[in-house]
């Protein structure tokens, strides 16, 4: 395993095909990781180049802000009422549910 650095207006590592063969998805990870290109030699002759994208930032969109018919009234961070919730026991299995219904 011979690696060299080859100085072209920047250093970009130099890597045997066979060695990019044998280690081609980590050196492409490793690659987008760094953000530095390297070079694939053959018998010491360049034959392909990998040069990562710049790693696109996600912008965040909010659901509310997508759909223009939405409105928010109220306060929407408290607790629901205790009307609004279910009874206790409905939050043990879904069989239990019914089963209790049928007796009211």
């Amino acid at each position: 395993m011979v690696m060299k650095v080859i100085s072209i207006n920047s250093e970009m590592r130099s890597i045997p095909a066979g060695e990019f063969k044998a280690k081609c998805l980590r050196l492409m990870e490793d690659a987008l990781i760094t953000q530095q290109p390297f070079k694939v030699t053959k018998r010491g002759k360049i034959v392909g180049q990998f040069t990562p994208e710049p790693a696109e930032e996600k912008v965040f969109h909010s659901v509310v802000g997508r759909s223009p018919g939405i409105k928010i009234l109220g306060d929407i961070i408290s607790p629901l009422p205790q009307e609004w919730t279910l009874p206790e026991y409905a939050w043990d299995k879904p069989g239990k549910l019914r089963k209790k219904a049928r007796k009211k």
